[in-house]
């Protein structure tokens, strides 16, 4: 296994005379290489703290999270984040927005480049390298936010909504790249959303979390990404009675959460 969440539970401690808050309750997961597991589940029930642990921007409570066999105590370049808002520079050009993690590790300019156009490429931005990040639309500066993060050959990429800002239909353009991404790479993916149609088309896993505490309640193995990647169309996917029976499902159960939580 690439990652694996044991036991792993967050309780914040107490702010202005209230009760400590528990986060997250006895976590069990498992990544494997080149798996793409999607958190899905009601507002408040963790899904942002679990991202959190695993890239090392909180420590768990109890349990552990171990990377390639070592235990996870704090960020590294073997974990990369992309997050809802891209947190670009606008001061920098794509390129060297897509080349500052390299930057930061040290690395010569003409490697840092090189690496660069190889994912300005991969992300189709050829012939935006020395554009300014404001001229660019939403979905584009979402695109050079993905480049950046796979620039440092990270482990685990770690998406948290990266594409609830944007328009529906940049959304479902940006849902096939990122798959496409995927395969190419096949690194091993960690992504957040609210939409459940994103969750069963994207993931090669999903698991469906509770509200607070946060507890995995189901665990589903998808197929609907490798039917697009060997070919289909997405909307011939989506639009599949698998893919809809499996979508009221998993609509069933969050909404039921939902109730039992208010």
């Amino acid at each position: 296994m690439v990652l694996e969440i044991n036991r792993a539970s967050v309780v914040y401690p107490s702010a202005s005379g209230n009760a400590p808050v528990e986060a997250l309750r006895e976590i069990d997961l498992s990544l494997g290489e080149g798996d793409f597991v999607v958190a899905l589940g009601a507002s408040g029930c963790g899904k942002s703290t679990l991202l959190n642990l695993i890239a090392g921007f909180l420590s768990p409570t109890s349990g552990e999270i171990l990377l390639d066999g070592h235990k996870v105590e704090g960020p590294g370049a073997d974990r990369s984040v992309v997050f809802q808002k891209h947190a670009l520079m606008p001061w920098l050009t794509v390129r060297e927005n897509v080349a500052f993690g390299l930057k930061l590790q040290g690395r010569p300019k003409a490697e840092r480049d090189q690496i660069a156009e190889k994912f300005i490429a991969l992300l189709g931005l050829t012939g935006f390298e020395d554009s300014p990040i404001y001229a660019l639309s939403g979905g584009m500066q979402q695109r050079i936010g993905i480049a950046r993060a796979l620039t440092c050959d990270p482990r685990v990429l770690l998406m948290d909504e990266p594409l609830g800002a944007l328009d529906a239909l940049t959304r479902e353009k940006a849902q096939e790249l990122i798959l496409k991404i995927w395969d190419n790479t096949r690194k091993t993916v960690f992504f957040i959303t609210h939409s459940v149609e994103e969750a069963l088309f994207m993931g090669t896993k999903l698991i469906v979390m509770s509200p607070r505490p946060g507890r995995i309640t189901h665990r589903f193995d998808l197929s609907f990404s490798r039917q697009f990647i060997e070919g289909a169309k997405a909307r011939e996917v989506k639009a599949s009675p698998e893919f809809i029976k499996l979508r009221e499902e998993v609509l069933s159960i969050i909404f039921a959460d939902e109730e039992d939580a208010a």
